[in-house]
């Protein structure tokens, strides 16, 4: 009886551990969601002033 006591408390510390892992994770989502959302915006700012200055691949730059 008091080795499964000891199985429980074990697996109660690891579950209690596992759960503060779990929530630090989800708040470190919703800030990286957050800024994902801002630099989309950014960017959707920028695609619309037309001033996209990243030049991608082979393109070559408007002043060619």
């Amino acid at each position: 009886m008091l080795e499964l006591e000891e199985k429980l408390a074990h697996l109660m510390r690891t579950v209690d551990e596992l759960s503060d892992v779990v929530a630090g994770q989800s708040r470190e989502i919703d800030v990286l969601t957050r800024r994902v959302a801002m630099l989309m915006q950014r960017e959707a700012e920028r695609e619309a002033e037309g001033a996209g200055g990243v030049v991608i691949g082979d393109e070559r730059p408007p002043h060619y």
